[in-house]
């Protein structure tokens, strides 16, 4: 929990909509901002304009009361349909917007909205699309969550704010459901998480073979191990399941994110690299073992008392690179099994 309550807060408007983040891991940090929102006006009515690929996150977030597609694909301009989908929304009478991403083409729908106050950082300069600007102090908003949560206050707000943890809401019917598609029985022991990927690159992808090692040593203590990931993670989870003799769970690939959700909701432990599915497991408070190599813990944590951070703190780390550029992954490498299965072993 990130400390330092603002002394002074603007009351929110009744009805709000939010630009949500195009990054899986940046959608569930928003859910800290519309916590706050509701803190200052428990009346506000929030929905969340995203892409397909962050909405379910959205729809799990029990503060939304609706979300909105936008009907685009990745790097699409889409002025028009842009435009098409503003004047639709501006049917709902929206008295703020608040933009999470930093780029131009996502402050349109507002504008064509006609939404009276816009709220974001200039970004992409976005003179004249935005109304209410912040200018973004990297040094007093060191953590991406805390820039979110400013947003909610009044510019001359004192910073950084509290940060509220996120919490995602999985459903009996949901899980029902996703028992019934995937033959998931009840486990008869505890059930471990394994996140190998992250779509940024390789310097955050902790060893497959130490996934394995892990995923063997709790298979022989009687749990169940399930693997996580999206299709780009596919050749990855089935090289750790071989290593394994396939005694593991494989959904990477196979499940949409809603799914993929109500799935880790269903274990006890996570294991994981700094990725999406890293702050899905947070907010569904799991119990935690978070790796970072490249990236810094510091600015993208995950957001639980639950967790435990695993980072070597190397002179060359966080670089922020896909790749490593001194060739030898120390950061993650030298990161030993025994050390991630110490954690899952404390109480």
């Amino acid at each position: 929990m990130i400390t330092g309550a603002p002394r002074k807060a603007v009351p929110s408007p009744s009805r709000i909509l939010i630009v949500g983040p195009n990054w899986v891991g940046d959608m569930v940090m928003a859910q800290s901002l519309i916590i706050a929102l509701k803190q200052l006006d428990p009346d506000c009515m929030i929905d969340v304009l995203a892409p397909v690929w962050t909405r379910p996150l959205a729809e799990h977030m029990p503060e939304v009361a609706r979300t909105i597609e936008i009907p685009l694909q990745r790097g699409e301009p889409g002025i028009n349909k842009r435009y098409r989908l503003g004047r639709q929304l501006a049917g709902n009478r929206y008295t703020r917007a608040i933009l999470l991403p930093n780029t131009l083409k996502s402050a349109l729908i507002p504008f064509f909205a006609g939404i009276r106050q816009r709220t974001g950082y200039l970004g992409e300069q976005r003179w004249g699309l935005l109304n209410d600007i912040r200018r973004l102090d990297r040094s007093v908003l060191t953590q991406t969550v805390q820039r979110f949560v400013a947003l909610a206050y009044d510019r001359k707000a004192a910073l950084p704010p509290q940060c509220p943890e996120p919490r995602l809401l999985v459903t009996d019917a949901e899980v029902k459901l996703v028992r019934d598609k995937f033959a998931v029985p009840e486990a008869s022991g505890p059930v471990l998480g394994l996140c190998p990927g992250a779509e940024y690159g390789p310097a955050k992808r902790w060893p497959e073979r130490y996934f394995a090692i892990v995923a063997t040593e709790k298979l022989d203590q009687g749990w169940s191990v399930w693997l996580f990931g999206s299709g780009n993670d596919l050749e990855i989870c089935k090289r750790i399941n071989q290593q394994t003799r396939a005694h593991c769970r494989n959904f990477a690939g196979t499940t949409s994110l809603s799914e993929a959700i109500v799935l880790l909701s269903l274990t006890g432990s996570v294991v994981t690299n700094d990725s999406g599915l890293m702050h899905v497991a947070a907010a569904l408070g799991k119990k935690l073992v978070a790796l970072y190599g490249s990236s810094d813990p510091d600015f993208t944590p995950p957001l639980t008392r639950n967790a435990r951070v695993l980072s070597l703190g190397l002179p060359c780390s966080p670089c922020f690179e896909r790749e490593c550029p001194l060739g030898h992954f120390r950061c993650l490498n030298d990161i030993e099994p025994a050390r991630v299965i110490a954690c899952l072993d404390e109480p």
